[in-house]
C-alpha cells in the first residue's frame, strides 16, 4: 500500500510550491487541499496540525510532519524516505 500523503496549501505560496516539488521529485502521489481564503478548512487543518496555521502543513500516514522546512529537514537527515516507504 502506498503511503497516504496530504498537504494543505495556498495556491501561490512559495513554501507550498517548494514542498510539493520535493514530493513530486520523489515520485510521491499526494492529496492537496488548496485552502485559499477558506477559514473553515484552515481551522480543520490547525486542529490536525496541533495548532499549526502556517502553510504548508504536511501529513504522512496521518502523522503531522510540519511545513516546508520540516519536510526538507527530514530529507536532509535521510528520514523522509523511511516515512514514505510502501506499507505492506
Amino acid at each position: 500500500m502506498e503511503p497516504k500523503v496530504e498537504i494543505y496549501t495556498w495556491s501561490r505560496c512559495p513554501f507550498c510550491i517548494r514542498a510539493k516539488a520535493l514530493l513530486k521529485e520523489k515520485g510521491v502521489e499526494f492529496t492537496e487541499y488548496c485552502i485559499d481564503g477558506d477559514e473553515e478548512a484552515r481551522k480543520i487543518m490547525a486542529i490536525r496540525a496541533n495548532g499549526g496555521r502556517s502553510l504548508p502543513q504536511i501529513f504522512i500516514n496521518d502523522r503531522h510532519i510540519g511545513g516546508c522546512d520540516d519536510i526538507y529537514d527530514l530529507e536532509y537527515r535521510g528520514e523522509l524516505d523511511i516515512l514514505l516507504q510502501i506499507i505492506g
